[in-house]
């Protein structure tokens, strides 16, 4: 299957680091590495690092419907949720969410404004409503997270995937140049690293990540997920890097594959 999908067009094999574990990965590498060999020509392979991975927790019965126009709190209570809250296992969002403010859960299809700051808390107004079940996933447009790019997980893949030789690192989540600078040190030379531009604040810095990335994914789902689709241009537009600089970047994707 592999050397079919390579003759369709496959010019990268990308390893989703979320999901599997090493042993399967390791056998993918070896027998793309064997298909380069026949057939005499290099075939790239990039594993892609989950990120940081934000959830809520669990509600009493599992799962609840949030309504239009209601309040609904999000605090450090480790506790079942209900209707009105559910325990957000993340003081370092909590610490950052301000009035005005934008979270959403579930890839998107809940969408809260936060109102007010409470103690070990925040109160919000539900702008879109629908079902949440347990630990469904949490975004937080607006804000830029104090928390490193790479999780243990990370750190663990990342090693593990240097030890396979593979060509490409990408960089999950990047919200600020540190976050490509820090990868690249771990990195060493030993592979190329991708930065996916998934964040507003990304966008916001792109010209700095493009002089430190070697190559940059505009991750077009989790962009238009986390910023309103007028307020994200086209990263050229919003950038003054010289356009030799751009140019000498790799922008992906071209045809690949996810196992």
């Amino acid at each position: 299957m592999l050397e079919k999908l390579w003759e369709t067009g496959v010019d990268v094999f990308r390893l989703n680091m979320s999901h599997g574990d090493h042993a399967d990965k390791a056998d993918i590498v070896t027998r793309i590495r064997a298909i380069e060999k026949k057939i005499g020509r290099p075939i790239a392979i990039m594993a892609d690092l989950q990120g940081p991975k934000l959830r809520i927790a669990t509600f009493a019965n599992d799962a609840i419907t949030l309504k239009k126009g209601q309040t609904f709190q999000l605090d450090l209570e480790n506790t079942p949720g209900d209707d009105s809250r559910v325990y957000l296992p993340h003081s370092e969002i909590i610490d950052v969410l301000q009035p005005g403010m934008q979270v959403l859960l579930d890839d998107g299809k809940i969408r809260l404004e936060v109102t007010e700051r409470i103690e070990n808390g925040v109160v919000t107004r539900v702008k879109v409503g629908g079902p949440l079940s347990n630990r469904k996933g949490v975004n937080v447009p607006d804000a830029v997270l104090p928390m490193a790019a790479l999780t243990p997980k990370d750190l663990r893949d990342l090693e593990f995937a240097l030890d396979q030789n593979v060509d490409w690192v990408a960089l999950s989540f990047v919200q600020r140049p540190e976050d490509v600078a820090e990868a690249k040190k771990l990195v060493a030379g030993r592979a190329g690293v991708l930065a996916k531009i998934e964040k507003p604040s990304a966008v916001e810095r792109i010209d700095a990540i493009v002089e430190l990335a070697d190559a940059v994914m505009v991750a077009r789902g989790d962009l238009a997920l986390n910023c309103r689709w007028k307020m994200c241009p086209r990263p050229s537009a919003r950038s003054s890097v010289r356009p030799a600089k751009w140019a000498s970047r790799w922008w992906w994707p071209p045809k690949c594959w996810n196992p």
